[in-house]
């Protein structure tokens, strides 16, 4: 066993990658107050808004890295599907993004609610919502990546849904944190190396 550095501006984390390859029972959906709203073209500075209120806690920058024309390359490709969950008052409260530019695949790219409404029940309605949307014809195989950054049920959460660990890697990334990308504060959960 073997410790392996990490240099002081940079993150590691071990990334899990789950799959399901047989569409999950059906069930009722849950009632929730919330809702997921389609957007068909979204503006690079809103999504990011958004991506950050939900990923910032756990460190999600992919994103937030990309300059305006790449990541409206992939928000805006015919095989990609950005959904805003909203509350009652239209507050964008949650993502889901799916990509289904693989052909017999769907990987759920982004699942996630902001830190406020964790454990109150509305992760099982955002998967059942996205479970309606992944399982279309052709579709044989559904996938998510957690990672040891994200929240700390996160993993059983995916496992309690149906799906079955197949792969993990080890991830190293610049903090996001340290390129200015999001605050000093965020992460609170991974120490800040300055």
């Amino acid at each position: 066993m073997a410790l392996i550095p990490v240099d002081d501006g940079e993150l590691a984390t071990i990334v899990t990658t789950l799959e399901m390859t047989r569409r999950p029972p059906l069930r009722p959906l849950p009632a929730s107050p919330l809702r997921l709203v389609r957007w068909a073209t979204p503006e690079p500075e809103k999504y990011r808004t958004l991506f950050r209120r939900v990923g910032g806690p756990w460190l999600w920058y992919s994103r937030l890295a990309m300059d305006d024309a790449a990541l409206t390359a992939i928000v805006h490709d015919v095989g990609v599907e950005v959904y805003a969950v909203t509350d009652r008052a239209g507050i964008e409260v949650g993502l889901l993004e799916l990509d289904l530019r693989h052909a017999g695949a769907c990987e759920l790219s982004y699942f996630g609610l902001v830190p406020e409404l964790a454990g109150r029940g509305h992760g099982g309605w955002l998967m059942a919502e996205a479970m309606a949307r992944c399982w279309r014809p052709g579709v044989t195989r559904v996938w998510v990546h957690t990672c040891t950054l994200d929240h700390p049920a996160a993993l059983g959460f995916y496992r309690k849904q149906g799906f079955v660990a197949v792969k993990r890697t080890i991830e190293t990334f610049p903090d996001p944190r340290r390129l200015g990308l999001l605050p000093v504060e965020m992460g609170a959960h991974i120490p800040y190396l300055a």
